[in-house]
C-alpha cells in the first residue's frame, strides 16, 4: 500500500478574491451550490453535520441540505435521533459541505432551531411514500438485532399504509441551521489556498476577511 502521507494533488481548479464576494455569503453559498449542481456532482446537497453531546463529545452525521430560507440551512430526521438529542442540550452545531471535485468547501457555524409542524408537514408530503414509511418504522440511532427484523417492520407499515395517505410522524421533524459564520473555502497552488470568512455582527450585519491558509 501506498504511504498515506505520499498521497497529494494540487489545487488548480479556480481562484477566490474580493471581486467574486457578494454582500451576503447566502447568496455566494446558493451559487456556489449551483455550481456544484451544474457540475453534476453525485449528492451535491450532502453536507456533514457536526453536534456536541452533553459530555462534551463532538459527533459527525452525513445529512442532505433540503432547503435555504429565511436566512438558514434546512434539514430533517427524527426527533429521537442522536443528533436531535444533542441539539435538544445544545442548539451549537456545524455545518460542512465538502465538494472535492470543485477544490470547494464551506464551513457554517450556528444555532440549530427546531422547525414548526407545519413546515415538517409540507416537505414529508412531498416525499415518496416508501421514505414517508421508513420515517415511521426507523427509531433512528436506537439499536435492532438484524435488518430482516428492520424490513419486516418495514413491510408490516407498507401493509399498514397500502391505501391512503402517511400521516406525519410526531417523532420527525427538522431544523434550521440559522449561521453566524460562513467560511468559504478555494484550493490553491502550492497549498496558498483562498479563504473567506464571514462574521455576522450583533445588528446582523455580514462582514468578512481572508484568512491565512
Amino acid at each position: 500500500m501506498q504511504s498515506i502521507s505520499d498521497i497529494r494533488r494540487d489545487y488548480t481548479k479556480a481562484d477566490l478574491d474580493t471581486d467574486s464576494l457578494t454582500a451576503d455569503p447566502m447568496v455566494l453559498f446558493e451559487r456556489w451550490l449551483q455550481n456544484a449542481v451544474d457540475a453534476k456532482l453525485d449528492d451535491p446537497t450532502a453536507m456533514t453535520v457536526a453536534t456536541v453531546d452533553p459530555t462534551g463529545q463532538p459527533s459527525q452525521r452525513i445529512v442532505l441540505l433540503k432547503d435555504i430560507n429565511k436566512g438558514g440551512f434546512v434539514f430533517y430526521t427524527n426527533l429521537g435521533s442522536k443528533k436531535a438529542q444533542d441539539i435538544q442540550s445544545n442548539n451549537k452545531i456545524s455545518l460542512h459541505f465538502p465538494w472535492h471535485m470543485l477544490d470547494r468547501q464551506v464551513k457554517v457555524c450556528g444555532v440549530a432551531q427546531q422547525l414548526s409542524v407545519t413546515e415538517v408537514a409540507a416537505y414529508f408530503v412531498s416525499r415518496p411514500k416508501p421514505s414517508q414509511i421508513a420515517a415511521w418504522v426507523s427509531k433512528q440511532s436506537h439499536p435492532i438485532d438484524t435488518k430482516q427484523l428492520l424490513m419486516a417492520k418495514f413491510n408490516e407499515a407498507k401493509q399498514k399504509f397500502l391505501q391512503g395517505e402517511v400521516p406525519l410522524p410526531s417523532f420527525w421533524g427538522g431544523y434550521r441551521v440559522i449561521p453566524h459564520e460562513i467560511e468559504f473555502w478555494q484550493g490553491g497552488e502550492h497549498r496558498i489556498h483562498d479563504r473567506f470568512l464571514y462574521r455576522r455582527d450583533t445588528e446582523s450585519q455580514w462582514h468578512y476577511q481572508r484568512l491565512m491558509p
